[in-house]
C-alpha cells in the first residue's frame, strides 16, 4: 500500500505503547523505533521495545533515547504500568539488541533523509523536543507530528496528562513547532477501552504475541479498573495516534489553539485547549482528536495482532 503514512514510532513501552508498536508494524510504513524515558526508567521502555520487535519479528532499528526529561526530575508510571513497564505477561528475553544509544540523531537523520515522515510520539515528548530544538530545519522536513498526550482533563493530575505532565517543557517545543500536529488526548483515548471482551477475543487467538498482549491488556485493565470508578477497560491511549494517520476516517477532530502550562502550582502540564468561539482566539496549531468509532478501530487492532501471532 504506497498511502500508508511513514512513521518514526517514539514511545516508552508501556502496554498501550506495545499495542501502538503492533498497529504501526501493521498498517503503517515503520522506519523506526524511538525510546524515551517515562512509563519506566529508559533501560526498562528500551527493553520492552526490543521484546516487542522480537515477537513481531520486525526488521526496524530501535534507537534508545533520552534518559530523563528536559528540566524536571524523571517519573514513571509504575502504578499503572508495574516496575517493568510491561508487568502482567511471561515476556521472552529479546535477542535484539539496540542500534543505538542516540535517538535523538536517529530521528534528525532519518527526517532528513526521508521527506515526508510523520513522528508519532507515545510517551514523553523529549526525544521530539529535543530534536526540533537541535535541527530547527526537520520541523519543515516531516509531514507532522501526531502525539499521545494531554486533553480535556488530566489523569496524572487534576488538570495534566503524564506525558505531558513528565516534560512539560519539552511539549511546549512541540506545540510550538509550527507544522502539522495531532493530538490524542485523554478525552479520546477513554473511548478506546479494553473491555473484557475484546481482550477475551485477543486471548482466543492463536499464537504467541497473542498469549503476551492478552496477558498484558488484562493486567493493564484489571489495573484501570481498580483505579477508576465505573471504567469498564483499561483506556488503550498509543494505538490512537497511529490509527488516526492510517484510519482517519474513524476519527472526529477539531482545529483549535493549543498551549502547554509549565508553571502553574496547580495546573503544570496542562494542554490548554482554546475552545471560545471569540475572534481574539488564536489560530490552531493542533487537530485535537474528539472521537474514535471504538469499534472498527478495536477491530483493526486485532486484526494487526492476529497477523503477527503465530
Amino acid at each position: 500500500m504506497s498511502n500508508k503514512p511513514t512513521i518514526i514510532l517514539d514511545c516508552d513501552p508501556g502496554h498501550d505503547d506495545a499495542l501502538a508498536i503492533v498497529v504501526a508494524a501493521r498498517y503503517a510504513n515503520l522506519l523506526g523505533i524511538t525510546t524515551v524515558s517515562g512509563n519506566a526508567p529508559i533501560e526498562s521502555t528500551t527493553y520492552n521495545a526490543l521484546v516487542m520487535k522480537d515477537l513481531l519479528g520486525l526488521d526496524v532499528p530501535v534507537h534508545k533515547g533520552a534518559i530523563r526529561p528536559l528540566v524536571a526530575p524523571p517519573q514513571y508510571a509504575t502504578y499503572v504500568h508495574g516496575e517493568s513497564g510491561l508487568d502482567g505477561a511471561d515476556l521472552p528475553a529479546p535477542t535484539s539488541t539496540i542500534d543505538s544509544e542516540d535517538a535523538v540523531g536517529y530521528i534528525i537523520d532519518t527526517v532528513r533523509a526521508n521527506e515526508g515522515v510523520w513522528l508519532v510520539p507515545t510517551g514523553p515528548l523529549t526525544n521530539i523536543g529535543l530534536a526540533l530544538r537541535l535541527a530547527p530545519d526537520i520541523g519543515k522536513r516531516i509531514a507532522g507530528i501526531s502525539l499521545m498526550g494531554g486533553g480535556l482533563f488530566g489523569n496524572r493530575t487534576t488538570a495534566a496528562e503524564f506525558n505531558i505532565w513528565v516534560d512539560p517543557e519539552a511539549a511546549d517545543i512541540v506545540f510550538n513547532y509550527g507544522g502539522p500536529l495531532v493530538m490524542a488526548g485523554l478525552h479520546l483515548t477513554h473511548q478506546f477501552r479494553a473491555t473484557q471482551p475484546r481482550i477475551d477475543r485477543v486471548k482466543a487467538l492463536p499464537g504467541q504475541l497473542a498469549n503476551v498482549l492478552g496477558d498484558l491488556m488484562q493486567f493493564f485493565t484489571d489495573t484501570y479498573m481498580r483505579r477508576h470508578h465505573g471504567m469498564d477497560g483499561g483506556a488503550v491511549h498509543d494505538p490512537c495516534s497511529v490509527l488516526c494517520l492510517t484510519h482517519p476516517e474513524l476519527f472526529g477532530k477539531t482545529a483549535a489553539h493549543v498551549v502547554v502550562e509549565l508553571t502553574g502550582e496547580h495546573t503544570r502540564g496542562m494542554t490548554l485547549i482554546d475552545q471560545r468561539d471569540l475572534k481574539e482566539v488564536r489560530e490552531a496549531n493542533c487537530d485535537v482528536l474528539m472521537t474514535i468509532d471504538a469499534e472498527p478501530a478495536f477491530d483493526l487492532m486485532i486484526d494487526a495482532i492476529a497477523h503477527f501471532s503465530h
